[in-house]
């Protein structure tokens, strides 16, 4: 593996943390970075994309970081509205996520260059557009160096209109992330005509994405389809927004075979791949296939392995829990906010076991299927080339301001034609 000399990860650490981690964080060996960084570094090596890890409980953490450290990769940490946000269902949310990795990569002596993402920052409406106004800086100001502003709920004109309000308050050096087409598997498709619209509008305005997430037949949670991801599709869309040097962030990824997913990296210009529920599943100890499906038993309940994972003890409150409550098999991610206490008061052996799952499976994703191992050193070379912690945008300006007014705007959108499927909740 590539090494990364104690003067270079120095200087990195000096010039590659933003002013509000170095605020935060003042005596920190810990590199958390912008997400720009992550995505130049998957962009310099090529083909290659890392894991954006939803941590939704401390041992998804603490694994994702390990499993970093032992493949010499820049990895992304994060956290969406709906696990971590106003309304979170997990004890790890927005504002306690950068100090969680900053605690633990300075106990686990990590080095490797470290993003810390709000993902799926939702916008339905008004009301959430205001609410961000004051939300957004907040959470930068508790240590997120990324964000994907995600109104992808709403019609394509009102999408573009939110996002170019909302851009004002992301602050230029993070990593940023936009979104067309909710999550929600074969349907409501993303489309070339619509992915353009949200970028071109969006360029007009000088705002410039590092990622654009699509509806490319993914969804989020436990995958009940053969669907999957649409390599195609997404490559067709990549490819046309090539002037504008917009990655792809893939969203769902649990579901999907290796096999898939090595064709997103391969074969499309995505660098951002989340994982969400496997990691979770891992984490508590139940059997997941190759997709990262947990399995079920005849009965249909989860394959709990008792030499993994949390203590069967625990877990059969935990299910008993959800029974009570009536959850289907998708809800049990409701769980760890009222199990996270309880899980971490776990012996330890019991806790090592479940981190190191985590690990295992990730570091499998990192160096056999996304291509990322090695590009730790190619962060921190980003970062000494820039001389900061702000590498600056991949494109400039492309687009004529003056035909992306907020008529216009209307005008455009009123003459796509698109499918957007059926309504529900599609957040995680």
């Amino acid at each position: 593996m590539a090494a990364v000399s104690l003067k270079d990860f120095t200087k990195a650490l000096e010039r590659g943390r933003p002013p509000s981690v170095v605020q935060l964080f003042p005596n920190s060996k810990a590199l958390i970075v912008s997400g720009k960084v992550i995505d130049r570094a998957m962009i310099t090596k090529g083909k290659a994309m890392t894991i954006a890890a939803n941590g939704r409980n401390q041992f998804i953490i603490r694994g994702a970081l390990k499993a970093a450290q032992r493949a010499n990769a820049a990895i992304i940490v994060e956290i969406a509205k709906s696990e971590g946000g106003a309304g979170a269902y997990c004890a790890v949310n927005f504002w306690n996520l950068a100090r969680l990795v900053d605690s633990i990569a300075n106990e686990l002596h990590i080095t490797v260059p470290v993003a810390i993402h709000a993902d799926h920052y939702g916008i339905k409406g008004d009301a959430d557009v205001e609410r961000a106004r004051v939300e957004i800086p907040s959470m930068f100001d508790a240590g997120v160096t990324s964000i994907a502003v995600d109104a992808s709920h709403l019609p394509d004109e009102q999408n573009l209109l939110a996002s170019i309000e909302l851009a004002q308050y992301v602050p230029g050096w993070a990593g940023l992330e936009t979104e067309v087409g909710e999550i929600k598997g074969k349907e409501g498709l993303s489309t070339l005509e619509e992915a353009l619209f949200l970028v071109q509008g969006l360029n007009a305005h000088n705002i410039f994405p590092d990622w654009i997430a699509l509806n490319n037949g993914t969804t989020h949670g436990i995958e009940a389809s053969e669907a999957g991801i649409q390599v195609e599709l997404t490559s067709e869309i990549h490819k046309a927004l090539e002037p504008y040097r917009i990655s792809g962030a893939q969203h769902g990824t649990s579901g999907n075979s290796s096999e898939r997913l090595r064709k997103i990296a391969s074969e499309t210009s995505t660098t951002k791949a989340n994982v969400a529920t496997a990691l979770q599943m891992i984490s508590w100890g139940v059997k997941v296939n190759d997709y990262g499906n947990a399995q079920l038993a005849e009965n249909g309940e989860f394959i709990k392995d008792s030499a993994a994972g949390a203590d069967d003890g625990v877990w059969a409150e935990m299910v008993g829990y959800a029974t009570e409550k009536g959850w289907k098999k998708g809800d049990y991610k409701k769980l760890n906010l009222p199990f996270e206490n309880k899980l971490l008061g776990q012996p330890g052996a019991v806790r090592d076991r479940m981190v190191s799952a985590v690990e295992e499976f990730t570091y499998g994703l990192l160096t056999e299927v996304f291509n990322a191992a090695d590009t730790a050193p190619l962060a921190i070379e980003a970062i000494l080339s820039a001389g900061s912690f702000d590498p600056g945008p991949k494109v400039g300006r492309i687009e004529d301001p003056h035909q992306w007014t907020k008529v216009k705007i209307s005008e455009r959108a009123a003459a796509i034609d698109s499918d957007k499927g059926p309504a529900g909740d599609f957040e995680d």
